[in-house]
């Protein structure tokens, strides 16, 4: 079912798109979509980051655009007030015509994001990275995104209390996301987590030893599993 949104310019609109975003990670599903593409275009510049939940989001498809990792279809998302997204605003592989027309009016159009790629453009690729890796002052840094799973020790644990306790866990490099309860049986429920991590500044298993399962926080948390971890 398609979901709207209606002026992303507005402090209304933004407000609803920030609700929406709370308990999700993206427009729909769970991978970035079209859906996300279609958002993420009616918006001219970053949104302010007081709308915690869009500027999470914004900055994770924005990283997703510049590796090319959005392929999903999606469900459908309107936005009001906007351009709606078209088809060629989404790269295609271009016919033979088309490419011998591009490459004699600029040697320096975009690699296609989403076709196969063909010897010459991976060759072309590399050699762009390379140029931009020797002529950049600093490397930036790879990020992933990861699911966790936090169980408490018993159904007597205060779930509140254990999600304050994990989000209160700061380090360069950490960003916490959307959470939910899950209920495991017997009355139990566990918290599943996502979180951002700049990968040369934050270890996912140190972050469990060291900071998760030790004092103050242990009193609520029993034990941390990662679910799922992607590179981003």
């Amino acid at each position: 079912m398609a979901v709207a949104f209606y002026d992303l310019t507005s402090a209304a609109g933004l407000k609803k798109l920030d609700d929406y975003l709370l308990s999700r990670s993206y427009i729909s599903g769970y991978q970035a979509s079209k859906d996300d593409l279609t958002v993420f275009t009616a918006f001219s510049s970053a949104p302010a980051a007081e709308y915690v939940n869009v500027s999470r989001w914004y900055t994770h498809i924005d990283a997703l655009l510049r590796i090319s990792g959005v392929e999903a279809e999606g469900c459908g998302v309107v936005v009001e007030g906007s351009a709606p997204i078209t088809k060629e605003a989404i790269a295609t592989p271009p016919s033979a015509d088309t490419k011998a027309a591009a490459d004699e009016d600029d040697d320096d159009d975009d690699v296609d994001l989403f076709g196969e790629e063909t010897e010459e453009e991976k060759k072309a690729a590399e050699e762009r990275a390379a140029t931009i890796k020797a002529s950049s002052k600093k490397k930036e840094s790879g990020k992933s995104s990861v699911l966790l799973d936090v169980k408490p020790w018993d159904d007597e644990t205060d779930m509140k209390k254990l999600e304050e306790a994990v989000r209160s866990v700061e380090m360069e490099g950490l960003f916490w996301g959307a959470s939910k309860l899950v209920p495991v049986g017997y009355g139990i429920k566990k918290m599943t987590i996502m979180l951002t991590i700049v990968d040369d500044l934050v270890s996912v298993d140190t972050l469990i030893e060291e900071r998760l399962t030790v004092e103050p926080i242990n009193e609520y948390v029993q034990s941390c599993d990662i679910v799922a971890f992607n590179k981003i």
